[in-house]
């Protein structure tokens, strides 16, 4: 095997890697938004964020222990970490803000935009390859998730553009988790995310006051604490492997999870445009795997 042909199948290794870290990341976050928007129709955001910070932060030290990573953790507030922990900050302020005011639908389709702004991102800052393949793979992905979600015209308001903005400073923080040292534990990238979102919602929080909860709210709030904490790790495993552009728009995934929740939970099944779209995001995804497991 020449050394292109050596290094040609080392990058797809990784790719496969940081595409299966995707797939696990968006079904993580998927089941974490459907628990935090039932529970805010009670609770507080930033109050959810609080509760669900403390034990997923919980959860992260345990696990970087068993890890031997704490010898480390002084990364957490280093440059990059720091930087990319403050973009997850933020964005999750905004994109929450949205998710309460928005149709899901909606919400989903601005969200799951951010590819799109990944593609560009890395070509312009990291130099990567694009060619027309990859943009053709992203447009029809994006082309479907239109489809499937149907976002209402009369539902793009403020709040709309908080989540767009929410979306753009999270391919900003996925670009920049390919800028921290290779040397710095993916789990205390993860540490930091969570510290830095818990400490900003504590914030809000200190305004806002306390609202009484019960045990079930607590419970479910347990297992978003899991999800979430899941859906960081895996993300940003995945950006950390492989080719952005290849693995951006396995993103879409969350998409199925989402129209399966909404069959179980609130009993709605995609119309036959909605079919379209879904046969389209699969499509994409499986020429991207096909491209990149060729080398081509």
């Amino acid at each position: 095997m020449s050394g292109s042909d050596q290094h040609s199948h080392h990058s797809a290794r990784h790719n496969r890697v940081g595409i299966a870290w995707m797939i696990l990341g968006m079904s993580a976050f998927i089941g974490n938004d459907a628990i935090m928007k039932a529970v805010g129709e009670r609770l507080p955001a930033a109050q959810m964020i609080v509760v669900r910070g403390l034990m997923a932060i919980a959860m992260m030290l345990l696990v970087a222990a068993r890890m031997g990573a704490l010898d480390r953790i002084r990364d957490v507030a280093r440059g990059w970490v720091l930087l990319r922990a403050s973009c997850e900050g933020v964005g999750t302020v905004l994109y929450l803000a949205a998710l309460f005011h928005l149709p899901l639908a909606n919400i989903t389709a601005i969200n799951l935009s951010s590819p799109l702004f990944i593609v560009v991102l890395a070509k312009v800052f990291l130099q990567e390859r694009v060619d027309r393949a990859r943009w053709l793979a992203i447009a029809l992905g994006f082309t479907g998730v239109l489809l499937v979600v149907q976002p209402a015209a009369d539902g793009f308001n403020v709040y709309a553009w908080l989540c767009l903005l929410a979306t753009l400073i999270y391919a900003f923080r996925d670009l920049l988790t390919r800028k921290i040292s290779s040397a710095t534990p993916s789990i205390l990238v993860t540490l930091a995310t969570a510290g830095v979102v818990w400490l900003m919602a504590a914030v809000v929080m200190a305004f806002q006051g306390w609202t009484p909860m019960q045990g079930r709210e607590v419970g479910w709030l347990s297992l978003s604490s899991l999800l979430v904490s899941t859906g960081y790790y895996a993300l940003i495993a995945a950006m950390r492997h492989g080719e952005m552009t290849v693995i951006a728009p396995f993103r879409y995934v969350g998409l199925l999870w989402a129209v399966l929740l909404g069959y179980f939970v609130w009993g709605t099944l995609p119309n036959a445009m909605g079919w379209c779209g879904i046969a389209l995001l699969i499509g994409a995804g499986l020429y991207m795997v096909r491209q990149q497991r060729t080398g081509s």
